[in-house]
């Protein structure tokens, strides 16, 4: 399965966990219920992840955690905030730099459409 297919196949469930749970909560809630539909689907779903960094040849466990990978493919951060903003932008490119995929879903699930609150970030190695 590509990138492309898998982020439909997360924008079907973070639909549904929105449905289900409306904007107000907080980020590991939503998180959780995200992994739990996404692990429904069969596809190997990892939830916070360590990301180390390669130094030269020094592997460094600095505390980078990817909130979802799927199929080693395809990062997904989650937010409930306010507003996304380039930090969160950032926060997600470092991710898909540093695990060598090319697509990453920053969602955040504090809006009234769920549809709103997904970015498409594509790391173009």
């Amino acid at each position: 399965m590509n990138e492309n297919e898998l982020s439909k196949m997360v924008f079907d469930a973070a639909l549904k966990v929105h449905l289900n749970l409306g904007p107000g909560l907080l980020e590991n809630a939503y998180e959780e219920c995200l992994f739990y539909e996404l692990n429904k689907t069969g596809l190997l779903v990892q939830r916070q992840k360590a990301l180390p960094l390669i130094y030269e040849e020094v592997r460094l466990e600095i505390g980078y955690r990817v909130d979802i990978i799927i199929e080693n493919k395809l990062i997904i951060e989650v937010k409930a905030v306010d507003a996304l903003n380039d930090l969160h932008l950032a926060q997600l490119l470092t991710y898909l730099k540093l695990s060598n995929c090319k697509l990453g879903l920053l969602i955040n699930f504090n809006v009234k459409m769920i549809k709103n609150g997904i970015k498409r970030v594509v790391n173009n190695l």
